[in-house]
């Protein structure tokens, strides 16, 4: 059994304990409220951007071509993945990863491209290719981190390694729910919008082949800003339940430890009322 000093001391740990989730708790639910702002603040500026880059292409013609459409049929896959650089975030980073490696059916054919310091320990530990990783960004990912992503991912097609390049983010639904995406970023699978009867007619200068060209590399930096928005807020609802759920559970230990501690501080007092009603007996 164990000693009183020894459940003190539990009790002591587990208290401390408690104090770090409850403050990780609190931070996490002040951070994902900015988060979560700015992942709906950016939703329609995405939506936005995927109607003009369909409006252009219904008039950029058939014959358009550009270096973010073609396919290379030899090339490789390779997998954008977005995890967290912190861990106490529940099962967000693992859920992620796990997507991610479904995609990786052959080892040989497939190359990593990671956000997150838990997605390249993931990988490197059960030994795939990664031929980058951006750390120190999941949490407060800004616009101009989505765009050196991109031209980076952008380089790597164009050498003709890669046949495509999947995306694999985390969807922030609501604090207690969030879904790991896959998307295909390249080459870019852009469809002219349907016009209906109220279609606007638009001037392009010097032509929509010329406008959409340029629109092409915005439209991506645009998609995978908004995905790392929405894994951020998705990283930060995971750790604040986490960080609720280990609360709660260090509230019920404490309560459990010092149940116990009062039980064996009273089977001690009891023990030496025994004996001393025995000695005194002895005297007599």
């Amino acid at each position: 059994m164990a000693s009183l000093q020894d459940i003190r001391h539990r009790i002591k740990s587990v208290t401390s304990t408690k104090q770090i989730t409850s403050a990780m708790n609190m931070v996490a639910t002040s951070r994902l409220r900015h988060a979560k702002e700015a992942a709906n603040a950016n939703a329609p500026y995405a939506k936005k951007v995927i109607e003009v880059v369909q409006e252009v292409a219904a008039n950029a013609g058939q014959d358009f071509s550009h270096p973010l459409l073609e396919t290379h049929p030899e090339g490789k896959r390779l997998v954008f993945v977005v995890t967290a650089d912190k861990g106490l975030a529940g099962a967000y980073s693992s859920n992620a990863c796990k997507a991610a490696q479904a995609l990786a059916e052959d080892k040989e054919d497939t190359d990593f491209f990671i956000v997150g310091r838990k997605g390249n320990v993931y990988f490197k530990n059960r030994g795939y290719h990664i031929v980058k990783t951006h750390t120190g960004i999941s949490e407060k990912p800004q616009f101009e981190h989505a765009r050196t992503i991109a031209l980076e991912l952008i380089d790597l097609y164009q050498s003709g390694a890669y046949r495509e390049v999947q995306m694999v983010y985390t969807e922030f639904i609501s604090a207690i729910n969030c879904v790991p995406r896959v998307q295909r970023v390249l080459p870019l699978a852009v469809e002219a919008g349907e016009q209906t009867g109220t279609h606007a007619e638009y001037i392009y200068e010097p032509d929509a082949a010329t406008v959409l060209g340029f629109l092409l590399p915005q439209y991506l930096y645009t998609t995978i800003y908004a995905a790392q928005l929405q894994s951020a807020a998705s990283e930060l609802s995971s750790r604040m339940n986490a960080m609720s759920n280990a609360t709660d559970n260090a509230t019920e230990l404490i309560g459990a430890l010092n149940l116990h501690y009062n039980k064996v501080r009273q089977a001690g007092i009891t023990t030496e009322l025994n004996e001393i009603v025995a000695g005194a007996e002895g005297l007599k």
